[in-house]
């Protein structure tokens, strides 16, 4: 059965990228492997930070508990980062998709950051 193990983020800054994440979901702190900034998650699926001049901004998505939620939410505004509803950035807020909660920000690199509290499809 084939399972993600690892992807890779572009950033300028490695290490500003992986720190902006393990800040804003409060993980452990990133750690070196080859030129890589390596950010763990809670499932064994690290995001290997890699220094890139050219950033092709992409969308990763975060399955935290409903108290996680309102942690990343705290740090979110204390950082005055905006958060929406939608993808596409049109309403300002969070979701209530699946019966759960959802909302996305933009990392610093311009990536296209999402937590739910629900995956999709599970919920009315």
């Amino acid at each position: 059965m084939a399972q993600l193990n690892h992807t890779i983020v572009a950033s300028p800054d490695r290490w500003a990228g992986a720190r902006f994440l393990t800040e804003v979901l409060g993980l452990p702190e990133p750690v070196a492997y080859g030129p890589f900034a390596v950010v763990t998650l809670a499932n064994g699926v690290s995001l290997d930070f890699m220094q890139s001049a050219e950033v092709v901004p992409q969308h990763y998505a975060f399955l935290v508990g409903d108290d996680e939620f309102g942690a990343v939410l705290q740090r979110l505004r204390e950082r005055g980062l905006p958060t929406w509803a939608d993808p596409w950035h049109g309403q300002e807020g969070e979701n209530r998709n699946d019966g759960g909660r959802g909302l996305y920000f933009d990392s610093p690199e311009g990536h296209n950051l999402e937590i739910i509290t629900r995956p999709y499809g599970s919920g009315s």
